[in-house]
């Protein structure tokens, strides 16, 4: 197998770390390390001869973890953030429709299923509002927080 990442090259995760379990002192599901932080990778192994996985030294919270090659680009790459990650709670900004019928109302809570890593103009989101999942632009949602402040 070849890696596209060698010792002490600089790597930028992709995706939230969460632990599997297997990481000692903290729970289960607990996110490690947050998408678009940058470490440094520290040794280079396989998982189950078809997977490669980075050990990557992240400084900033000194914290060693796993990575599959595919969670992470170079540390040099420019990042973009998204406003909102797994798991976060949402509203939509306008009304939302599905063949005219209404499937979301500014105040209605959703929650944040999965972000799409897809390029566009703007992050896309799964969104899970009760009884549908849709999928919507950053632009037509907020933090659930905002509305009930």
């Amino acid at each position: 197998m070849f890696t596209q990442y060698k010792f002490g090259d600089s790597v930028r995760l992709t995706r939230n770390v969460r632990n599997d379990g297997t990481y000692p002192g903290t729970e289960i599901g607990e996110i490690l390390v947050r998408r678009g932080s940058v470490g440094y990778v520290q040794n280079v192994g396989t998982f189950l001869q078809d997977q490669i996985i980075y050990t990557v030294h992240f400084v900033d919270i000194n914290r060693i973890v796993g990575c599959r090659e595919e969670e992470l680009i170079g540390g040099d790459v420019p990042w973009n953030p998204s406003a909102f990650e797994f798991r976060d709670k949402v509203t939509s900004r306008k009304i939302l429709t599905v063949n005219n019928e209404v499937i979301a109302s500014p105040g209605d809570e959703g929650e944040i299923l999965k972000v799409l890593d897809e390029p566009g103009d703007e992050f896309q989101y799964y969104v899970r509002f009760p009884g549908h999942t849709l999928q919507v632009g950053e632009s037509l949602l907020q933090p659930i927080s905002q509305v009930n402040a």
